[in-house]
This record gives C-alpha cells, structure tokens and sequence, in this order.
C-alpha cells in the first residue's frame, strides 16, 4: 500500500481524458485533496489509445478545446480545421503541463473495483495493481466510448498474424508495407484507418457487417486571418455554444425540409455536405424526427456515395438500407469510398457472407477464403455503460451496479445514481454525452459536479445520493424524448444494441445541451431537491 493510501481523500477522480484533467484543476483549484488515477501511462483519455492512422475528431478543433482559460485559448494555434490525433495529444499535454496536472496522477492504474463504507461514509477504490485508495467522494471520468469491444468469432485467438486494434493501436505505429490486411468493422475508426491502409498494403479486404453514412471531411489548415478572426470572436463564439444544442456554434436551419423549394432544398444540403462531417446531420430542424425530411437528405447522400464509387454493386453494399440516415452517427471520412475503385480493396458484405472463423492464416467465409498477414479489429465499444459496469462498484448495502442496471441504466441528469452515495459519472447514460460537443459538456459536468461536493464540504453534508424517484423521472424523460425521433429505429451502439445480450435501451439525453444544462442549473440553483443530503 503506498503511503498516500491510508488517509481519505477528497476527491479521486478516475480518467485522465479532457473530463478527468478538468476534474483535476478545478478541485485543485478549490484546494481539495484530489487524487486522479489512469490506466494508461500517461494523459490524454481517447486520444492517447486512439492513435491509429486517420483518427481524427469530428468537431472543429477550436470548438473542440477548452473554453475555461482565455489565456490558452488566445495562445494555443490549432493548425488544422479538424485536428488529428496526434495534435490533439498534444494539445492535452500541453495543459497538462501548463496546469501542472501530472502531479496529480498515479498513471498505470486501472480501476477494477469500488467500494462504499456505509458506516465511514468512505469510497476505497481498487486497482489492478492490487493498490487501495481512499476518499470521500468518487468522480468516473472513464469515458463513453473506451471499453473496447472484440468481436466472438470462431477460431479468432488462433490467428498466427498481426493483431491490431483501432482502440489500442501501438504507439510506435504500424508498417502495412506489402501486406495482406483485414479490416473488421466499417464505423468510424475502421472508416478512418482503412483508406491509409490502402494506400500502403499489398491487398485490403474490409469485413462489413453494417454499412454507415459517412461524409467527407472537408479539412485543411487555418488560415492567419482565420486564426486571427477567431482569437477576436472566441468570447462571443463560445457563449453561441454553452447553451446551444450541441455545444458548438452550428445550428440547423429554421425552416423544415419540406417547407423549403426543391433548389433550396438542395443547395442547403450542398453547403452542409461541403461543410464536413456531422454538420451534415442537421441540414434541417425536422430531419431527425421526420421520416419524409430523412428521406429527402438519405437520397441526397445516397447520391453523393453512388457518384464516388465506379461499380455500382459495391456501392449497393455501401450504402445503409436498414436505418435512417443520421440515426448511426454519422462519420467523417477522407477519400473512404474513393478507395473501392482500387484494385487492391475489395469489400466483404457480411450479411450476405458470413465470417466462419478465422484460422492461424486468414478468414474463411462462406464463400471463399481469403489470406491474411494483418488483422485490424475496427469492432467499437461497449458504449456508454461500458466503462462503469467493467469495474465492480459496489454502493450503500453492497448493492452491486450491474444488478441495479440489469434491465437498463437508471441515472438522475446521468451524474447521480440511486444507491450510489458521493459517486458520481461524467459524459456518461442519461447525459447528452456523445451528441455534444464533449470539451463544452465535461467543463459544464464537473463544474456542476465540484460545486455539489463544495456545497456538501460547506454544509458539513457527508453524503449526496440521487433520489430514486428522481433518477426513474429523468430516465423516463429521457426515453421519451428518444421516442419523439427517428434515433429509437435504429439498431445503434446509442440503443446498445452492438453488444450481445445487453439490454437495448436508447441511453444520451437528445434533448440538447441547452435544455440539459438549464435543468442541471435548475438542480443547483434550488439547493440540490433531487439529491439526498445527510449529514
């Protein structure tokens, strides 16, 4: 046990991503005792085990910052529109370092485990090193997107091949020179990394088993003047945003699909298609929640996929029958369908020819085999839940998680959860999480979490738990705002539906970060109602 293990604590937060670094300045700044603890050896969250070739993020990168320093924002230069991942790592170092955040951490620390000392009113957080922390409240900023996820397939551990996954690509990188590569799974990450993956390998089979839309991403450096325009707009550009719908300074037009005349129609889509990425996925106000408005974008996109691949066949397997568009997240791409006119790519439609196995040489499907020296596992997450439920936490009673959530997630503003006392979760279920922009949305979370716990130090409060029927409330609330869209029709990881036997359940609030934020400053504002305090 190291020495620092025997007395509590104020705050352990878990995760060393833009939430957990946040989490970490803030309550130092309060002056709390804060311990942050991270499983890989060093900052960065997402972005230092994402580094495969082509990562890259989907908001502008000036968007995608923080927000709570003026200094930083008007010193640091983003090259790019879209930044990559490597200068995105970069950029999470350098307030790390500017912050002096490191400090702070115990890195090479997985969390494994949780528990809460009813009597002591005391979380001891395990690790996989066998080492026991001790505090009294506990913050996950563990993310919604890292609990990677490999695929079930017959005779999958007996490949004699490279190995790789998107979500812990090797740091020193990879060469595909000459190779035979595979890549299974056709999200974002696999549409990504497959176009680079062309670019350098003998041969490249992408596995599908479901199509996405994708979009380009129309990305290319700042200009000065930009640079300059921005640093001088940057106060206005982020107030657009702090309660905006997904926390950043775009909006849908006002006028609905059909409202509008067929040119119309048409150019807004162009300009939206040109303006990159998710932009793309609200052209329209009604496009999310109207079948007849998502028709009018899908064909235009169906369009736009046709038009980029020479034969159309491969284009039919391309392009996505089973979900309206926009009800996957839609990604971002730089030349992905382009690169099925190669001679070297071919696309494996797993719905009409299923993977067998895999043998120690390659992948036998039910029509051929196909020989490989590299296997790229592109297959995503366990979404959302993921994180928490790998960990085993136990609340007051002993009570487990995985129990509670058996038949779904239950959370109050998808910070508190029933039974859970001074624990709380950051961009996770029951938060508009992965619909916003997520800098904005972790500076709003563990504001609204730390002011909680400086209002329980304050008050002399040992414990704050969400209250039961509040949590019931807001998941309620949040299954019926899911209801009134088009998101609920797809089988999506949002719907958990990617992962065997979980429960399929639509889990981010999409009722906009707006209107997240104003019942969280309801919630604060009102002195707590919905949380149980005792002292």
């Amino acid at each position: 046990m190291h020495p620092e293990q025997g007395s509590p604590f104020d705050v352990v937060i878990i995760g060393a991503g833009f939430a957990g670094l946040y989490g970490v300045h803030q309550a130092a700044k309060a002056g709390l005792n804060v311990l942050g603890l991270e499983a890989g050896e060093d900052v960065g969250g997402t972005w230092f085990w994402n580094r495969y070739p082509g990562a890259r993020c989907d908001v502008e990168s000036v968007d995608y910052s923080y927000s709570f320093d003026e200094e930083l924002q008007q010193s640091w230069t983003w090259t790019e529109r879209f930044a990559a991942q490597p200068e995105i790592l970069d950029y999470i170092n350098h307030v790390a370092d500017r912050f002096d955040l490191k400090r702070h951490y115990r890195f090479g620390q997985r969390v494994v485990g949780a528990s809460f000392d009813d009597a002591a009113a005391i979380w001891t957080v395990r690790t996989e090193r066998g080492d026991e922390f001790r505090s009294q409240f506990v913050i996950f900023a563990t993310g919604c997107l890292s609990a990677p996820i490999k695929p079930n397939i017959p005779g999958i551990e007996s490949f004699a091949g490279e190995e790789l996954f998107t979500a812990q690509w090797p740091e020193q990188g990879v060469s595909f020179e000459g190779k035979r590569v595979g890549v299974i799974g056709t999200g974002s990450s696999g549409i990504q990394v497959s176009p680079i993956i062309a670019r350098e390998a003998e041969a490249l089979t992408v596995f599908q088993r479901s199509a996405n839309f994708s979009v380009p991403v129309p990305n290319r450096p700042w200009t000065e003047q930009e640079q300059a325009d921005i640093r001088a707009t940057y106060r206005q550009r982020r107030e657009k945003s702090y309660y905006a719908g997904a926390a950043t300074p775009h909006a849908s037009l006002e006028t609905k699909a059909l409202d509008l005349a067929p040119a119309e129609r048409e150019a807004a889509m162009e300009d939206r298609w040109n303006g990159g990425g998710v932009l793309f996925n609200k052209v329209f106000p009604d496009q999310n929640s109207d079948i007849t408005a998502n028709q009018v974008v899908r064909e235009f996109a169906v369009a736009k996929i046709r038009a980029k691949v020479d034969d159309q066949a491969v284009a039919d397997d391309l392009i996505p029958y089973d979900h309206p568009i926009g009800t996957k997240r839609i990604c971002t791409d730089s030349g992905y369908y382009e690169m099925f006119n190669r001679p070297n790519v071919s696309l494996v439609n797993l719905r009409r020819e299923a993977i067998e196995e895999v043998t120690p040489t390659g992948i036998r499907t039910a029509e051929q085999f196909i020989e490989l020296d590299t296997l790229v596992y592109a297959t995503g997450f366990d979404a959302m839940t993921g994180a928490l439920l790998r960990i085993d936490l136990h609340g007051a009673d002993d009570a487990r998680l995985g129990d509670l959530w058996a038949d779904g997630p239950v959370t109050y503003l998808g910070f508190g959860i029933p039974g859970f006392p001074n624990m709380f979760s950051i961009n996770s279920v029951g938060t508009p999480s992965v619909m916003a922009n997520m800098v904005l949305h972790s500076e709003q979370q563990l504001d609204w979490v730390l002011a909680l716990v400086q209002h329980c130090r304050d008050k002399g409060i040992r414990t704050a738990a969400a209250r039961e029927e509040a949590a019931v409330k807001w998941t309620d609330h949040l299954l019926e705002v899911a209801e009134g869209t088009l998101f609920v029709k797809a089988n999506s990881w949002y719907m958990g539906a990617n992962v065997e036997g979980k429960k399929r359940v639509f889990m981010p609030y999409i009722g906009g970060f707006g209107n997240y934020r104003r019942y969280c400053d309801e919630e604060r504002d009102n002195g707590y109602p919905n949380f149980e305090l005792s002292v």
